[in-house]
């Protein structure tokens, strides 16, 4: 538990299951919580309730933390806000707080996500839409932690990147516990980018699940996917070596083979024949890789980097191009060198 000196007053914004996990975790951790809700009927909801049934049944968020629907009143005193909305909603959630100064404070993102059709980094989404958050408050915690693991206190390991080190060192302490171990990292864009990244790759995965091949192709697939959204992501002036830490390899291993993984389940579904807009849908949460695929796709044309697998998932999510032959063609591409 901190001493009295150390308690934050936190602020987290996105009451869905991975916010309701942080709030929960940050709260056993002695600090001060409130957890902001947007969508009146969901805040009322769960104001009641104490519980997202829908998304994180069982567990009862504590009357400690303060459920509210007022977040311009909520970030008065704040001295960590951690935003943990999807990726193509976090602009509007920002835009909205035109007028509030985050300097004094540091600003933590967990959405992964490549914002459509701006093809932004989140950092830049936040920075571009409020000036006080920039390089020296910044955070981006990302890494292999699905949130229905994260909150049953299983052992779980993550990365907090920012390009200020006293920031990062701040959010790796106040979110370490003896079951989720934080390592820090000053390499924001590949932080961001391997996080969001990834998801594309597992939409693949889930495809291949859906037609029923097996693990030959899926570690082939997750092989060269690395090797192409790394591609992308140097093209873009990320560090080569973070896509093969937490954040990239990790992330990526887990989106892909995890029953949790909503874009694993989207790739599923597809493989077994279901359109994209029914799986979109009936899915009660977001699955960011969707959106993140067009944007990678759009990133790599101007780029002029090469991702078959990329430019695959864009014509079957984008184009009603079949699973099957995606893979076909990809499987029949032109004989060439390995290259890493």
């Amino acid at each position: 538990m901190p001493g009295p000196n150390n308690v934050k007053r936190i602020l987290v914004v996105g009451a869905g299951s991975w916010g309701i996990t942080i709030a929960l975790l940050l709260r056993d951790n002695g600090h001060e919580v409130m957890l902001y809700e947007a969508l009146p009927a969901l805040y009322q909801r769960l104001a009641r309730d104490r519980e997202e049934k829908d998304k994180l049944p069982g567990y009862r968020i504590p009357d400690s933390i303060l459920i509210t629907n007022d977040l311009a009143a909520a970030l008065k005193g704040t001295n960590i806000v951690v935003f943990a909305v999807p990726s193509q909603y976090l602009r509007s959630v920002i835009r909205g707080l035109k007028g509030h100064d985050f300097s004094g404070s540091i600003v933590v993102n967990v959405a992964k996500g490549i914002e459509s059709p701006a093809l932004k980094r989140m950092s830049e989404v936040l920075s571009e839409e409020n000036k006080s958050i920039g390089p020296a408050n910044y955070v981006i915690l990302s890494g292999p932690s699905h949130a229905e693991e994260v909150v049953r206190k299983m052992p779980t390991a993550i990365v907090a990147a920012s390009s200020n080190p006293h920031a990062a060192e701040v959010i790796q302490e106040i979110f370490s516990t003896p079951y989720l171990r934080v390592y820090t990292n000053d390499d924001v864009a590949g932080v961001e980018l391997a996080g969001s990244l990834k998801n594309i790759i597992a939409i693949a995965a889930g495809i291949l699940d859906g037609l029923g091949f097996g693990d030959n192709i899926k570690g082939a697939l997750l092989t060269r996917g690395m090797v192409e959204i790394t591609r992308l992501g140097i093209a873009l002036g990320a560090k080569k070596e973070t896509f093969f830490g937490l954040t990239g390899i990790g992330d990526l291993i887990t989106t892909c083979i995890s029953r949790h993984s909503r874009n694993r389940h989207v790739g599923e579904k597809l493989g077994k024949g279901e359109g994209i807009k029914k799986i979109l849908g009936d899915m009660k949460m977001v699955a960011e890789g969707v959106e993140t695929t067009r944007s990678a796709y759009q990133l790599a044309k101007k780029a002029g980097t090469e991702m078959p697998i990329t430019e695959k998932m864009y014509k079957v999510l984008f184009e009603g191009e079949s699973p099957s032959k995606a893979v076909k063609e990809l499987m029949e591409r032109e004989p060439k060198p390995e290259v890493i």
